[in-house]
């Protein structure tokens, strides 16, 4: 059955059947109607059985069919067949339709064109005809005017000849009224250009010499005349290239009009320059006399030497090289030499104009006068390049460099006057009831001044790499100055500047007279140099970067953390250099307490000493100070009965009792014995070691200095009994209240502890106070002083100024001594 199928749908039999189910495409059925073309069947294998093949055979078809085929496709054979052939006789009616019409109108033109050709044929017989008669009538015109047109072509000739011969009888009439003073010298030159070379053709005929004569007479007698109007200065560039020009057409030595074409533009070039240097103020190599500031500003000045010395210099050069290019003898640089001397001379009186640019006036000023100077001075390069391009470019590297030096100088005296307007806010006196700034307030105004400072200079500076800029597009500006001038040599040079000074507060020594930094600046400064470390520093080098990013093949930069290790160790030793400062103040009240005191001759305490309470003043006062700036800090955990401890003349680990014997003279030995006994089981205290950053540290820091001195101090004096016990009542109510302050108590009380064992070996009667009874003199606290005792008070001030021991010692024996004793230790602090 398969095979059936496919015999019938090659035979044609189905509606879909055929190439690709197209047989109702226009030409399809006639196509296959007609069997394929010649060459298709040539390609095409032999079918026999392939009705729409050429090799087509009946017989062969219905044997095949007949044995193949059951009955019914058989009669579905037959009717496929003939619907087919119904299909064929519709498409073929249909183009005979649409063709009827096309064939009708082919038929009329086809039978007018038979009529037209005809007529056509017999016109063109006519005009051959005619054609032939034109052509006979004129060779027997020719032929009779032959000779009349040979004679009229040489008459013809003659008088163009004569025409000519009158032309150059005419020359020197025409060069004497030309070439006279005030006339045409151009056009006498040219009719000179235009007969010359057939004078020196015909110059062995005596007329033809004698007129070459009185020409060369006549322009010997213009060139004179051209020359002396080319020894005249007041000739502009254009009339200087047309006398120079029209001698050369009269063949005058190129050498010679080279040099004194140089020489006249040189004379005038140079006038232009001392007309610019007459505008700078005289040079003064000492530079002791002050310089008076310029009559006009930077751009004025670029102006002016722009359009006038680099515009004729521009207009010389393409003049000088329209003139005499190609000339021998002048082409061996002469003129690059010339411009190369001119033009250096330019450059330095626009060096010694920008060197009077002292202060910072306007940036974007003097960028515009640059950018025109280079600008004309790049149209200059195109004609002579070896008229000092590097040394132009130079020159505007040198004054963006310079402009940037000015900026960083500017910037540092910014900061110190901002430095001079916190120490003044620092030491101004404040009315009763009336607080000043704070620190906080003085440190952000600072910070925000000195920070926006730096950004505006960013931004001035930011006109040298602006993108309309001609100059921004040279390789230094892109890389060398972008790193180099302001990233190392303004922002990074600045904040290692700033560094250096703040830590110069620190570090070096006060000259004799100069007051010292007050403490409270050496604080600002430590915060500010911690602040920049954190913050600041990696803010202005991102912003810089991003305003003038480095290239990648460019110099090396210097890294931010090497800037903020830096400005640490300011910090770092400015914060250290005020716990120094703070440390020995308060160490000097100390030191004078117990130096001017008669510690052997003292009556028994009744009162804390004045000293202590000033110094426990102090130290809040400081506390409080250093809290506006710092963070608290971590503490060691306190124990519970720290401002309870009995401070004692013993150490902890002994008991007064069992060791009171060795406190005599007669043992002293077994003191010492004991004391370094303890010492060995005890943490050792580093007095003078870094702090941190916060205020416990700092505290902690000053009030080791304090007893340190304290402990020295007590070292080197003798005690008596009561001084014994003056010392252990003071030590008790430092007790009370520094260990709140430290981070450690421990460190305090390991001071004091020795403070008091340090008094109890230099005690003659080592016997201390009650524990209750000092408790109860820490309690009520220092005297105060009243004007019952003022005339004591100052008498005992006296005698310590006097610093008379002996006086002070006799006095102290009196009744009126004896009683205002406790009067002493307000005299030993210095201030009422």
């Amino acid at each position: 059955m398969a095979e059936v199928e496919a015999v019938g749908s090659g035979a044609g039999g189905s509606p879909e059947a055929g190439s690709g189910g197209g047989w109702r495409r226009p030409h399809g059925p006639l196509q296959r109607y007609y069997g394929p073309s010649a060459v298709e069947a040539a390609e095409a294998a032999p079918d026999p059985t392939d009705i729409n093949g050429p090799h087509f055979d009946p017989e062969v078809f219905l044997t095949k069919v007949r044995s193949e085929c059951p009955l019914g496709q058989l009669l579905a054979r037959e009717a496929a067949l003939g619907r087919e052939i119904r299909a064929l006789d519709s498409d073929m009616q249909t183009l005979l339709y649409e063709n009827y019409n096309k064939f009708i109108s082919a038929t009329d033109t086809i039978r007018k064109m038979k009529v037209d050709f005809r007529r056509m044929e017999a016109e063109m017989d006519d005009l051959a005809a005619n054609m032939a008669a034109i052509s006979t009538s004129s060779a027997r015109v020719s032929a009779a005017l032959q000779d009349r047109h040979r004679r009229g072509a040489q008459l013809a000739g003659v008088q163009a000849l004569l025409r000519k011969l009158q032309s150059l009888v005419e020359v020197p009439g025409r060069l004497r009224r030309w070439a006279a003073p005030g006339a045409e010298p151009a056009r006498a030159l040219r009719c000179h250009a235009r007969a010359r070379a057939v004078l020196r053709h015909y110059r062995h005929l005596p007329s033809f010499r004698a007129i070459e004569d009185e020409s060369h007479a006549i322009m010997a007698e213009l060139a004179q005349r051209l020359r002396a109007r080319l020894r005249d200065d007041t000739l502009d560039p254009k009339e200087l290239t047309e006398c120079v020009e029209m001698l050369l057409q009269l063949e005058e030595p190129p050498e010679e009009l080279c040099e004194e074409f140089l020489s006249h533009a040189g004379t005038r070039l140079e006038a232009e320059l001392a007309a610019l240097e007459a505008e700078l103020p005289p040079a003064d190599p000492s530079g002791a006399a002050a310089t008076p500031p310029p009559a006009s500003d930077i751009l004025d000045f670029v102006d002016r030497g722009s359009s006038a010395f680099v515009g004729n210099l521009c207009l010389l050069a393409a003049s000088y090289r329209s003139l005499f290019e190609g000339r021998p003898g002048a082409g061996d640089g002469r003129l690059e030499a010339f411009a190369a001397t001119l033009t250096t001379r330019y450059f330095e009186l626009l060096e010694r104009r920008l060197a009077l640019e002292r202060g910072l006036g306007d940036t974007s000023l003097l960028v515009r006068a640059l950018d025109r100077f280079h600008r004309r001075l790049r149209a200059l390069l195109e004609l002579l390049p070896a008229a000092g391009a590097e040394a132009g470019a130079a020159l505007v590297a040198r004054a963006a460099r310079e402009r940037v030096d000015r900026y960083l100088r500017a910037l540092q005296t910014f900061f110190l006057g901002c430095l001079g307007d916190v120490r003044q806010a620092l030491a101004a006196p404040r009315p009763p009831g009336k607080e000043g700034p704070g620190l906080p307030d003085l440190l952000a105004t600072l910070a925000s001044s000195v920070l926006g400072q730096l950004k505006a200079v960013l931004a001035y500076v930011q006109l040298f790499t602006a993108k309309d800029v001609a100059f921004a597009s040279l390789p230094y500006f892109k890389g060398e100055f972008c790193v180099e001038a302001v990233r190392e040599g303004l922002v990074v040079a600045f904040v290692r500047w700033l560094c250096r000074t703040a830590r110069g507060f620190a570090d070096g020594p006060a000259e004799r007279g100069a007051p010292a930094a007050p403490p409270a600046l050496l604080l600002l400064l430590a915060r500010l140099c911690l602040d920049y470390e954190a913050t600041t520093i990696s803010y202005i080098l991102t912003l810089t970067d991003e305003q003038f990013p480095p290239q990648d093949t460019g110099p090396a930069v210097t890294p931010g953390p090497a800037l903020c290790a830096e400005a640490r160790g300011a910090a770092q030793r400015l914060l250290d250099h005020y716990v120094q400062v703070q440390g020995a103040a308060v160490a000097q009240m100390l030191r004078k307490s117990v130096e001017t005191r008669d510690w052997l001759g003292t009556v028994e305490p009744r009162n804390v000493r004045a000293v202590m309470k000033r110094v426990v003043e102090d130290i809040t006062a400081i506390d409080v100070q250093v809290g506006q700036l710092f963070e608290e800090g971590v503490r060691r955990a306190q124990s519970s009965d720290s401002s309870r401890r009995a401070f004692s003349v013993y150490s902890s680990s002994r008991a007064p009792g069992r060791y009171a014997p060795s406190y005599t003279p007669s043992a002293p030995m077994d003191t010492h014995l004991l004391s370094n006994i303890q010492k060995l089981f005890s943490e050792r205290i580093d007095i003078f070691s870094p702090v941190e950053f916060n205020k416990v540290s700092v505290l902690t820091g000053i009030i080791k200095i304090s007893l340190k001195t304290l402990l020295e101090c007590v070292r080197l004096r003798t005690l008596g009994r009561f001084g014994l016990q003056q010392v252990q009542v003071d030590g008790h109510y430092l007790q009370l209240y520094l260990w709140r302050f430290a981070a450690d108590e421990r460190v305090v009380q390991g001071l004091l502890d020795e403070v008091a064992a340090s008094a109890a070996h230099r005690c003659l009667d080592p016997v201390p106070m009650e524990h209750s009874v000092v408790e109860l003199i820490c309690e009520r606290g220092p005297p105060r002083v009243t004007l019952e005792n003022s005339l004591h008070l100052s008498l005992v001030k006296s005698l310590v100024t006097m610093d008379s021991p002996d006086i002070l010692e006799r006095w102290t024996d009196t009744p009126a001594g004896r009683d205002q004793e406790h009067l002493r230790s307000v005299a030993d602090t210095g201030v009422p």
